[in-house]
Protein backbone atom coordinates (compact mmCIF):
# COMPACT_ATOMS: atom_id res chain seq x y z
CA UNK A 1 0.00 0.00 0.00
CA UNK A 2 1.20 3.51 -0.86
CA UNK A 3 2.04 5.32 2.37
CA UNK A 4 3.84 8.50 1.31
CA UNK A 5 3.60 10.56 -1.89
CA UNK A 6 5.88 13.30 -3.18
CA UNK A 7 3.88 15.93 -5.07
CA UNK A 8 6.07 17.04 -7.97
CA UNK A 9 4.24 20.31 -8.51
CA UNK A 10 3.18 23.58 -6.94
CA UNK A 11 0.18 25.84 -6.39
CA UNK A 12 -3.45 24.77 -6.41
CA UNK A 13 -2.92 21.33 -7.90
CA UNK A 14 -0.39 20.49 -5.19
CA UNK A 15 -2.96 21.57 -2.59
CA UNK A 16 -5.58 19.41 -4.33
CA UNK A 17 -3.35 16.32 -4.25
CA UNK A 18 -2.35 16.90 -0.61
CA UNK A 19 -6.02 16.96 0.35
CA UNK A 20 -6.66 13.67 -1.43
CA UNK A 21 -3.69 12.14 0.39
CA UNK A 22 -5.03 13.34 3.75
CA UNK A 23 -8.39 11.66 3.12
CA UNK A 24 -6.62 8.40 2.26
CA UNK A 25 -4.32 8.51 5.33
CA UNK A 26 -1.30 8.93 3.05
CA UNK A 27 1.55 11.26 4.00
CA UNK A 28 2.30 14.01 1.48
CA UNK A 29 5.58 15.75 0.67
CA UNK A 30 5.72 19.18 -1.00
CA UNK A 31 8.61 20.66 -2.94
CA UNK A 32 9.21 24.34 -3.60
CA UNK A 33 11.53 26.87 -5.17
CA UNK A 34 12.46 29.90 -3.07
CA UNK A 35 9.84 31.97 -4.90
CA UNK A 36 7.22 29.56 -3.51
CA UNK A 37 8.39 29.52 0.10
CA UNK A 38 5.12 31.14 1.22
CA UNK A 39 2.88 29.05 -1.04
CA UNK A 40 -0.17 27.34 0.42
CA UNK A 41 0.80 23.86 -0.75
CA UNK A 42 3.67 23.87 1.74
CA UNK A 43 1.22 24.43 4.56
CA UNK A 44 -1.14 21.67 3.40
CA UNK A 45 1.48 18.92 2.93
CA UNK A 46 2.91 16.94 5.85
CA UNK A 47 6.49 17.78 4.85
CA UNK A 48 8.12 20.32 2.53
CA UNK A 49 11.60 20.50 1.00
CA UNK A 50 13.36 23.30 -0.88
CA UNK A 51 14.56 22.98 -4.48
CA UNK A 52 16.76 26.05 -4.14
CA UNK A 53 16.69 29.55 -5.60
CA UNK A 54 16.00 28.82 -9.27
CA UNK A 55 12.34 29.54 -9.94
CA UNK A 56 11.72 26.81 -12.52
CA UNK A 57 14.74 24.52 -12.99
CA UNK A 58 14.13 22.52 -9.82
CA UNK A 59 10.59 21.64 -10.81
CA UNK A 60 11.87 20.47 -14.20
CA UNK A 61 14.76 18.30 -12.97
CA UNK A 62 13.32 14.79 -13.08
CA UNK A 63 16.24 13.02 -11.42
CA UNK A 64 16.52 15.57 -8.63
CA UNK A 65 12.81 15.35 -7.85
CA UNK A 66 12.83 11.54 -7.85
CA UNK A 67 15.99 11.40 -5.73
CA UNK A 68 14.28 13.69 -3.23
CA UNK A 69 11.27 11.37 -3.19
CA UNK A 70 13.55 8.43 -2.39
CA UNK A 71 15.52 10.37 0.22
CA UNK A 72 12.36 11.39 2.08
CA UNK A 73 10.95 7.86 2.18
CA UNK A 74 8.23 8.31 -0.43
CA UNK A 75 7.01 5.20 -2.19
CA UNK A 76 5.07 7.13 -4.88
CA UNK A 77 5.15 10.39 -6.84
CA UNK A 78 2.25 12.39 -8.28
CA UNK A 79 3.21 14.78 -11.13
CA UNK A 80 0.02 16.91 -11.17
CA UNK A 81 -0.29 18.82 -14.44
CA UNK A 82 2.25 20.95 -16.29
CA UNK A 83 5.98 20.83 -15.53
CA UNK A 84 7.10 17.16 -15.87
CA UNK A 85 3.63 15.59 -15.84
CA UNK A 86 3.84 14.40 -19.47
CA UNK A 87 7.59 13.83 -19.57
CA UNK A 88 8.43 10.12 -19.93
CA UNK A 89 11.82 10.74 -18.30
CA UNK A 90 10.09 11.35 -14.96
CA UNK A 91 8.20 8.06 -15.17
CA UNK A 92 11.42 6.25 -16.13
CA UNK A 93 13.36 7.87 -13.29
CA UNK A 94 10.67 6.73 -10.85
CA UNK A 95 10.90 3.16 -12.15
CA UNK A 96 14.68 3.17 -11.80
CA UNK A 97 14.45 4.25 -8.15
CA UNK A 98 11.58 1.94 -7.24
CA UNK A 99 9.11 4.84 -6.87
CA UNK A 100 5.53 4.32 -8.04
CA UNK A 101 4.66 6.86 -10.73
CA UNK A 102 1.00 7.91 -10.44
CA UNK A 103 0.21 7.98 -14.14
CA UNK A 104 0.60 5.87 -17.28
CA UNK A 105 3.81 4.14 -18.31
CA UNK A 106 6.71 6.05 -19.85
CA UNK A 107 6.14 4.17 -23.11
CA UNK A 108 2.53 5.35 -23.36
CA UNK A 109 3.43 8.92 -22.36
CA UNK A 110 6.07 8.99 -25.06
CA UNK A 111 3.78 7.50 -27.70
CA UNK A 112 0.80 9.79 -27.03
CA UNK A 113 3.03 12.84 -26.48
CA UNK A 114 4.23 12.45 -30.05
CA UNK A 115 1.29 13.94 -31.93
CA UNK A 116 2.09 12.15 -35.19
CA UNK A 117 2.41 8.79 -33.42
CA UNK A 118 -0.87 9.45 -31.59
CA UNK A 119 -2.58 10.13 -34.94
CA UNK A 120 -1.29 6.82 -36.29
CA UNK A 121 -2.59 4.99 -33.22
CA UNK A 122 -6.05 6.52 -33.62
CA UNK A 123 -6.16 5.65 -37.32
CA UNK A 124 -5.28 2.08 -36.35
CA UNK A 125 -8.15 2.11 -33.85
CA UNK A 126 -10.62 3.36 -36.47
CA UNK A 127 -11.06 6.75 -34.80
CA UNK A 128 -11.35 9.66 -37.25
CA UNK A 129 -8.49 12.19 -37.36
CA UNK A 130 -8.20 15.46 -39.23
CA UNK A 131 -6.56 15.25 -42.69
CA UNK A 132 -2.88 16.11 -42.45
CA UNK A 133 0.72 15.14 -43.06
CA UNK A 134 1.76 11.52 -42.84
CA UNK A 135 4.10 12.06 -39.91
CA UNK A 136 6.38 15.06 -39.45
CA UNK A 137 7.19 17.51 -42.21
CA UNK A 138 10.92 17.90 -42.69
CA UNK A 139 11.06 21.15 -44.64
CA UNK A 140 9.05 24.20 -45.59
CA UNK A 141 8.75 22.83 -49.13
CA UNK A 142 7.18 19.62 -47.83
CA UNK A 143 4.80 21.60 -45.61
CA UNK A 144 3.70 23.73 -48.57
CA UNK A 145 3.08 20.59 -50.65
CA UNK A 146 0.95 18.99 -47.93
CA UNK A 147 -1.02 22.20 -47.39
CA UNK A 148 -1.73 22.42 -51.12
CA UNK A 149 -3.10 18.87 -51.02
CA UNK A 150 -5.38 19.19 -47.98
CA UNK A 151 -6.31 22.83 -48.57
CA UNK A 152 -6.04 25.97 -46.45
CA UNK A 153 -6.45 26.92 -43.67
CA UNK A 154 -4.03 24.54 -41.98
CA UNK A 155 -2.51 24.20 -38.52
CA UNK A 156 1.24 23.93 -38.12
CA UNK A 157 1.91 22.15 -34.82
CA UNK A 158 4.86 21.10 -32.71
CA UNK A 159 4.91 17.30 -32.59
CA UNK A 160 5.73 17.33 -28.87
CA UNK A 161 3.56 20.36 -28.16
CA UNK A 162 0.85 21.03 -25.64
CA UNK A 163 -0.84 23.78 -23.68
CA UNK A 164 -1.49 25.85 -26.80
CA UNK A 165 2.21 26.41 -27.49
CA UNK A 166 4.02 25.68 -30.75
CA UNK A 167 0.89 26.01 -32.85
CA UNK A 168 -0.05 28.48 -35.62
CA UNK A 169 -2.98 28.78 -38.00
CA UNK A 170 -1.96 29.46 -41.59
CA UNK A 171 -4.60 30.71 -44.03
CA UNK A 172 -2.35 30.84 -47.08
CA UNK A 173 1.01 29.77 -48.46
CA UNK A 174 2.47 33.15 -47.49
CA UNK A 175 1.35 32.72 -43.88
CA UNK A 176 2.78 29.21 -43.79
CA UNK A 177 6.11 30.55 -45.05
CA UNK A 178 6.11 33.27 -42.38
CA UNK A 179 5.13 30.95 -39.53
CA UNK A 180 7.24 27.88 -40.31
CA UNK A 181 10.50 29.07 -38.73
CA UNK A 182 8.60 30.65 -35.81
CA UNK A 183 6.90 27.39 -34.88
CA UNK A 184 10.20 25.52 -35.13
CA UNK A 185 11.78 28.07 -32.80
CA UNK A 186 8.86 27.89 -30.33
CA UNK A 187 8.94 24.09 -30.40
CA UNK A 188 12.65 23.95 -29.67
CA UNK A 189 12.43 26.43 -26.80
CA UNK A 190 9.35 24.91 -25.19
CA UNK A 191 9.79 21.19 -25.89
CA UNK A 192 13.40 20.70 -26.93
CA UNK A 193 12.41 19.42 -30.37
CA UNK A 194 12.01 21.04 -33.80
CA UNK A 195 9.68 18.34 -35.15
CA UNK A 196 6.42 19.70 -36.54
CA UNK A 197 3.47 18.35 -38.49
CA UNK A 198 0.58 19.77 -40.47
CA UNK A 199 -3.14 19.15 -40.29
CA UNK A 200 -6.28 20.67 -41.73
CA UNK A 201 -7.68 23.51 -39.64
CA UNK A 202 -11.23 22.75 -38.52
CA UNK A 203 -13.15 26.03 -38.79
CA UNK A 204 -15.17 27.06 -35.72
CA UNK A 205 -15.05 23.68 -33.98
CA UNK A 206 -16.43 22.69 -30.61
CA UNK A 207 -13.65 21.39 -28.39
CA UNK A 208 -14.89 18.36 -26.46
CA UNK A 209 -12.76 16.13 -24.24
CA UNK A 210 -13.59 12.85 -22.50
CA UNK A 211 -12.20 11.83 -19.12
CA UNK A 212 -11.16 8.17 -18.84
CA UNK A 213 -9.92 5.90 -16.05
CA UNK A 214 -8.06 2.67 -16.77
CA UNK A 215 -6.62 0.14 -14.34
CA UNK A 216 -3.89 -2.46 -14.75
CA UNK A 217 -6.40 -5.27 -15.40
CA UNK A 218 -7.73 -4.02 -18.74
CA UNK A 219 -10.75 -2.21 -17.30
CA UNK A 220 -11.42 1.17 -18.94
CA UNK A 221 -14.33 3.53 -18.30
CA UNK A 222 -15.18 7.09 -19.26
CA UNK A 223 -16.60 9.76 -16.95
CA UNK A 224 -18.44 11.62 -19.72
CA UNK A 225 -17.29 14.73 -21.51
CA UNK A 226 -16.25 18.31 -20.84
CA UNK A 227 -16.88 21.20 -23.22
CA UNK A 228 -13.71 23.32 -23.46
CA UNK A 229 -14.76 25.54 -26.36
CA UNK A 230 -14.51 28.82 -24.44
CA UNK A 231 -10.83 29.57 -24.90
CA UNK A 232 -8.46 32.32 -25.92
CA UNK A 233 -5.39 31.63 -28.04
CA UNK A 234 -5.81 27.89 -27.41
CA UNK A 235 -5.89 28.46 -23.63
CA UNK A 236 -9.09 27.30 -21.93
CA UNK A 237 -11.06 29.85 -19.90
CA UNK A 238 -14.25 27.99 -18.97
CA UNK A 239 -14.97 24.24 -18.92
CA UNK A 240 -18.42 22.64 -18.70
CA UNK A 241 -19.59 19.11 -17.93
CA UNK A 242 -21.53 17.70 -19.61
CA UNK A 243 -21.56 19.72 -22.81
CA UNK A 244 -24.85 21.60 -23.28
CA UNK A 245 -24.50 21.25 -27.07
CA UNK A 246 -24.26 17.48 -27.54
CA UNK A 247 -26.99 14.96 -28.14
CA UNK A 248 -27.06 11.71 -26.16
CA UNK A 249 -26.01 9.85 -29.31
CA UNK A 250 -22.97 12.11 -29.76
CA UNK A 251 -22.14 11.71 -26.08
CA UNK A 252 -22.19 7.92 -26.34
CA UNK A 253 -20.10 7.98 -29.52
CA UNK A 254 -17.38 10.17 -27.99
CA UNK A 255 -17.31 8.08 -24.82
CA UNK A 256 -16.92 4.91 -26.87
CA UNK A 257 -14.15 6.50 -28.94
CA UNK A 258 -12.26 7.56 -25.80
CA UNK A 259 -12.42 4.09 -24.25
CA UNK A 260 -11.33 2.53 -27.54
CA UNK A 261 -8.42 4.95 -27.79
CA UNK A 262 -7.22 4.09 -24.28
CA UNK A 263 -7.46 0.36 -24.91
CA UNK A 264 -5.63 0.65 -28.23
CA UNK A 265 -2.52 2.14 -26.63
CA UNK A 266 -2.66 0.09 -23.40
CA UNK A 267 -3.41 3.13 -21.26
CA UNK A 268 -3.53 3.02 -17.47
CA UNK A 269 -4.50 5.60 -14.83
CA UNK A 270 -6.40 8.84 -15.58
CA UNK A 271 -6.27 10.46 -19.00
CA UNK A 272 -8.22 12.66 -21.36
CA UNK A 273 -9.02 12.14 -25.03
CA UNK A 274 -9.73 15.39 -26.86
CA UNK A 275 -11.92 15.82 -29.94
CA UNK A 276 -13.02 18.54 -32.33
CA UNK A 277 -16.56 18.65 -33.75
CA UNK A 278 -16.97 20.74 -36.89
CA UNK A 279 -20.02 22.70 -38.02
CA UNK A 280 -21.40 19.57 -39.75
CA UNK A 281 -20.97 17.48 -36.55
CA UNK A 282 -18.03 15.53 -37.97
CA UNK A 283 -15.79 14.27 -35.16
CA UNK A 284 -11.98 14.34 -35.25
CA UNK A 285 -9.46 13.10 -32.70
CA UNK A 286 -7.27 15.98 -31.51
CA UNK A 287 -4.88 14.61 -28.88
CA UNK A 288 -4.63 12.59 -25.68
CA UNK A 289 -3.43 14.16 -22.45
CA UNK A 290 -1.62 11.58 -20.35
CA UNK A 291 -2.14 13.34 -17.03
CA UNK A 292 -4.65 14.92 -14.70
CA UNK A 293 -6.38 17.90 -16.35
CA UNK A 294 -6.77 21.36 -14.84
CA UNK A 295 -10.53 21.03 -15.35
CA UNK A 296 -11.02 17.65 -13.65
CA UNK A 297 -13.24 19.17 -10.88
CA UNK A 298 -16.23 19.60 -13.21
CA UNK A 299 -16.19 15.87 -13.93
CA UNK A 300 -15.93 15.10 -10.22
CA UNK A 301 -18.92 17.35 -9.54
CA UNK A 302 -21.26 15.60 -12.00
CA UNK A 303 -20.15 12.01 -11.29
CA UNK A 304 -19.14 12.02 -7.61
CA UNK A 305 -15.86 10.27 -8.51
CA UNK A 306 -12.68 11.61 -6.85
CA UNK A 307 -10.32 11.34 -9.81
CA UNK A 308 -7.14 11.97 -7.81
CA UNK A 309 -7.98 9.26 -5.31
CA UNK A 310 -8.74 6.89 -8.19
CA UNK A 311 -5.36 7.73 -9.70
CA UNK A 312 -3.65 6.74 -6.45
CA UNK A 313 -5.66 3.53 -6.14
CA UNK A 314 -4.87 2.47 -9.71
CA UNK A 315 -1.15 3.20 -9.22
CA UNK A 316 -1.32 1.09 -6.08
CA UNK A 317 -2.36 -1.89 -8.19
CA UNK A 318 -6.05 -1.88 -7.28
CA UNK A 319 -8.85 -2.52 -9.76
CA UNK A 320 -11.38 0.13 -10.67
CA UNK A 321 -14.23 0.37 -8.17
CA UNK A 322 -16.65 1.25 -10.95
CA UNK A 323 -17.97 -0.31 -14.12
CA UNK A 324 -19.28 1.90 -16.91
CA UNK A 325 -22.87 1.31 -15.87
CA UNK A 326 -22.08 2.59 -12.38
CA UNK A 327 -21.19 6.06 -13.69
CA UNK A 328 -24.16 8.42 -13.73
CA UNK A 329 -24.39 12.05 -14.76
CA UNK A 330 -25.97 14.36 -12.22
CA UNK A 331 -26.67 17.93 -13.24
CA UNK A 332 -24.20 20.38 -14.78
CA UNK A 333 -20.90 21.83 -13.58
CA UNK A 334 -18.85 24.76 -14.84
CA UNK A 335 -15.27 25.71 -14.00
CA UNK A 336 -13.88 29.23 -14.32
CA UNK A 337 -10.12 29.71 -14.46
CA UNK A 338 -9.49 32.78 -12.33
CA UNK A 339 -6.33 34.21 -13.86
CA UNK A 340 -4.24 37.08 -12.54
CA UNK A 341 -4.70 38.99 -15.80
CA UNK A 342 -6.24 42.24 -16.99
CA UNK A 343 -8.74 41.45 -19.78
CA UNK A 344 -9.03 45.17 -20.58
CA UNK A 345 -5.30 45.34 -21.27
CA UNK A 346 -5.02 42.41 -23.69
CA UNK A 347 -5.02 39.98 -20.74
CA UNK A 348 -1.70 41.30 -19.47
CA UNK A 349 -0.52 39.33 -16.40
CA UNK A 350 -1.22 41.10 -13.10
CA UNK A 351 1.11 39.55 -10.55
CA UNK A 352 1.58 41.01 -7.07
CA UNK A 353 0.34 40.95 -3.49
CA UNK A 354 -3.25 39.95 -2.71
CA UNK A 355 -4.32 42.49 -0.13
CA UNK A 356 -7.64 40.78 0.62
CA UNK A 357 -9.24 37.56 -0.59
CA UNK A 358 -12.70 36.18 0.13
CA UNK A 359 -13.65 32.80 -1.35
CA UNK A 360 -17.23 32.22 -2.49
CA UNK A 361 -19.42 29.64 -0.81
CA UNK A 362 -22.92 28.23 -0.65
CA UNK A 363 -24.50 25.12 -2.20
CA UNK A 364 -22.76 23.68 -5.22
CA UNK A 365 -19.72 25.98 -5.04
CA UNK A 366 -16.13 24.68 -4.92
CA UNK A 367 -12.90 26.68 -4.97
CA UNK A 368 -9.49 25.20 -5.74
CA UNK A 369 -6.73 27.72 -5.12
CA UNK A 370 -3.38 28.38 -3.50
CA UNK A 371 -3.99 32.04 -2.68
CA UNK A 372 -4.82 33.81 0.56
CA UNK A 373 -4.84 37.33 1.98
CA UNK A 374 -1.28 38.60 1.97
CA UNK A 375 0.00 36.08 -0.56
CA UNK A 376 2.18 37.51 -3.31
CA UNK A 377 1.67 35.85 -6.69
CA UNK A 378 5.14 35.32 -8.20
CA UNK A 379 5.66 36.37 -11.83
CA UNK A 380 7.50 33.19 -12.81
CA UNK A 381 4.61 30.78 -13.32
CA UNK A 382 1.22 30.43 -14.94
CA UNK A 383 -1.19 33.28 -14.20
CA UNK A 384 -4.01 31.04 -12.94
CA UNK A 385 -4.50 31.73 -9.24
CA UNK A 386 -7.77 29.91 -8.56
CA UNK A 387 -10.44 27.69 -10.07
CA UNK A 388 -14.09 28.29 -9.28
CA UNK A 389 -16.31 25.27 -9.95
CA UNK A 390 -20.09 25.53 -9.69
CA UNK A 391 -22.64 22.69 -9.80
CA UNK A 392 -26.43 22.87 -10.28
CA UNK A 393 -29.14 20.35 -11.23
CA UNK A 394 -29.87 21.96 -14.62
CA UNK A 395 -28.35 24.39 -17.10
CA UNK A 396 -30.52 27.39 -16.20
CA UNK A 397 -29.81 27.00 -12.49
CA UNK A 398 -26.12 26.61 -13.23
CA UNK A 399 -25.98 29.96 -15.03
CA UNK A 400 -27.62 31.75 -12.10
CA UNK A 401 -25.48 30.04 -9.48
CA UNK A 402 -22.30 30.72 -11.45
CA UNK A 403 -23.13 34.42 -11.65
CA UNK A 404 -23.84 34.53 -7.93
CA UNK A 405 -20.59 32.75 -7.06
CA UNK A 406 -18.49 34.99 -9.30
CA UNK A 407 -20.08 38.02 -7.66
CA UNK A 408 -19.29 36.53 -4.25
CA UNK A 409 -15.56 36.08 -4.83
CA UNK A 410 -13.34 39.01 -3.90
CA UNK A 411 -9.67 39.36 -4.87
CA UNK A 412 -8.05 42.73 -4.10
CA UNK A 413 -4.56 43.93 -4.99
CA UNK A 414 -4.42 42.41 -8.47
CA UNK A 415 -6.59 42.36 -11.56
CA UNK A 416 -8.34 39.11 -12.46
CA UNK A 417 -10.54 37.62 -15.17
CA UNK A 418 -13.59 37.50 -12.87
CA UNK A 419 -15.37 40.51 -14.49
CA UNK A 420 -14.80 39.01 -17.93
CA UNK A 421 -16.34 35.68 -16.86
CA UNK A 422 -19.40 37.57 -15.63
CA UNK A 423 -19.76 39.20 -19.05
CA UNK A 424 -19.59 35.81 -20.76
CA UNK A 425 -22.42 34.60 -18.53
CA UNK A 426 -24.55 37.51 -19.77
CA UNK A 427 -24.06 36.54 -23.42
CA UNK A 428 -27.20 35.28 -25.13
CA UNK A 429 -25.16 32.89 -27.28
CA UNK A 430 -23.48 31.39 -24.23
CA UNK A 431 -26.76 31.11 -22.35
CA UNK A 432 -28.28 29.18 -25.25
CA UNK A 433 -25.31 26.84 -25.50
CA UNK A 434 -24.27 28.24 -28.89
CA UNK A 435 -20.52 28.59 -28.81
CA UNK A 436 -17.33 27.22 -30.29
CA UNK A 437 -13.62 27.96 -30.08
CA UNK A 438 -14.11 31.28 -31.90
CA UNK A 439 -16.44 32.63 -29.18
CA UNK A 440 -13.92 35.01 -27.57
CA UNK A 441 -12.71 36.54 -30.82
CA UNK A 442 -16.26 36.89 -32.22
CA UNK A 443 -17.52 38.58 -29.03
CA UNK A 444 -15.02 41.44 -28.55
CA UNK A 445 -17.75 43.56 -26.96
CA UNK A 446 -17.53 41.46 -23.79
CA UNK A 447 -14.29 43.26 -22.90
CA UNK A 448 -16.18 46.56 -22.63
CA UNK A 449 -17.36 46.00 -19.09
CA UNK A 450 -17.19 48.51 -16.27
CA UNK A 451 -15.66 47.52 -12.94
CA UNK A 452 -18.28 47.43 -10.22
CA UNK A 453 -16.97 49.04 -7.07
CA UNK A 454 -17.77 46.71 -4.22
CA UNK A 455 -18.97 47.90 -0.82
CA UNK A 456 -16.18 49.26 1.35
CA UNK A 457 -13.90 49.43 -1.71
CA UNK A 458 -12.34 52.62 -0.38
CA UNK A 459 -11.50 50.85 2.88
CA UNK A 460 -9.83 48.06 0.91
CA UNK A 461 -7.72 50.55 -1.03
CA UNK A 462 -6.71 52.29 2.21
CA UNK A 463 -5.80 48.95 3.82
CA UNK A 464 -3.70 48.03 0.78
CA UNK A 465 -1.86 51.35 0.94
CA UNK A 466 -1.11 50.89 4.65
CA UNK A 467 0.08 47.32 4.04
CA UNK A 468 2.36 48.44 1.22
CA UNK A 469 3.77 51.27 3.31
CA UNK A 470 4.52 48.97 6.24
CA UNK A 471 5.93 46.27 3.97
CA UNK A 472 3.56 43.58 5.21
Amino acid sequence: MIKKILIANRGEIAVRIARACAEMDIKSVAIYADADRHSLHLKKADEAYSLGPDTVAGYLNAHRVVNLAAATGCDALHPGYGFLSENPLLAEACQQRGIIFIGPTAEVIRRMGDKTEARRAMIQAGIPVTPGSDGNVNSLEEALAVAETIGYPVMLKATSGGGGRGIRRCNSADELKNNYSRVLSEAEKAFGSTEVFLEKYVVNPRHIEVQILADNFGNVIHLFERDCSIQRRHQKLIEIAPSPQLSDAQRRMLGDYAVKAAKTVGYTNAGTVEFLLDEQDNVYFMEMNTRLQVEHPVTEQITGVDIVQEQIRIADGLALRYGQDDIRRNGYAMEFRINAEDPKNNFLPSFGRITRYFAPGGPGVRTDSAIYTGYEIPPYYDSMCAKLTVWAPDWESLLKRASRALNDIRVYGIKTTIPYHLEILKSEDFNRGRFNTSFVETHPDLINYSIRRAKHHEAAVLAAAIAAHMGI
